[in-house]
């Protein structure tokens, strides 16, 4: 299994309102951090190496992190980290994460705010440059993209009226030559405006679909909905 880039950066400023005391990853669902909720379904899945990549508030997730590594339920997992100085965006600090570690292999990325039942085994087995795609009932709010023959071919905008659709679930696996390929690029940028948009002119992003329950718990409505379906077993509602 290939190793799992974790990206935990980010500030988490639509969700301050519920969760004051801790970044968005450690938000607090049945009595422990959501991070942990996603090891465990991470391990689950088989992944046995961590990189997580951090900034804000990273000494609260490395102390999580510090505890998770010594807990004998998680198994024999690695975790490293790596701790930004200032904010890279998801492309500059997944390259700044293949230059530390002189990383040579493909990989795979999540995003430490997102809930993904499954897709780890199908990602880690598909082509380098590849998006786990899962359909939703409303695309409106993340954008859609089009998918022909396996090959990603645009992006489209959010949009205000509410519609099904395939969207990009933050599940990756990327290969770190793409990287190093981006023309004029600084120290920041992202992984959707500049990498992606760069690799679809070039006939070098695929999609897979990926049949799971999918939550994204940035904005408070959604990290409530989560917090329902585990405490409470409600059922999931794309």
């Amino acid at each position: 299994m290939k190793q799992l880039l974790v990206l935990a950066g980010g500030f988490g400023t639509r969700l301050r309102g519920l969760v004051k005391d801790v970044p968005k990853p450690l938000a607090p669902v049945a009595g422990k951090p959501f991070l942990t909720h996603l090891i465990e379904q991470w391990v689950e899945q088989g992944i046995t190496e961590f990189i997580f990549l951090l900034h804000f508030e990273s000494h609260l997730i490395e102390a999580i992190l510090l505890d998770i590594s010594k807990d004998k339920a998680f198994g024999d997992i690695q975790i490293d980290v790596i701790v930004e100085d200032h904010p890279l965006g998801t492309g500059g600090s997944i390259l700044n994460a293949v230059n530390s570690l002189n990383i040579k292999e493909s990989f795979l990325v999540v995003n430490a705010d997102t809930w993904l039942s499954n897709g780890i085994i199908e990602m880690n087995d598909s082509a380098p440059n590849t998006i786990g795609a899962v359909m939703v009932a409303n695309s409106s709010r993340y954008g859609a993209l089009t998918l022909y023959n396996g090959i990603i071919t645009s992006f489209l905008e959010k949009e205000n009226s509410p519609r099904a659709g395939l969207i990009n679930s933050g599940l990756y696996h990327l290969s770190p030559l793409i990287f190093l390929e981006l023309p004029n690029v600084s120290d920041s940028f992202s992984l959707e405006s500049e990498v992606f948009p760069f690799c679809i002119s070039n006939n070098m992003l695929f999609g897979l679909k990926i049949d799971a329950d999918f939550i994204d718990i940035g904005i408070p409505e959604d990290y409530l909905k989560f917090r329902r379906f585990i405490e409470l077993g409600e059922k999931f509602e794309h």
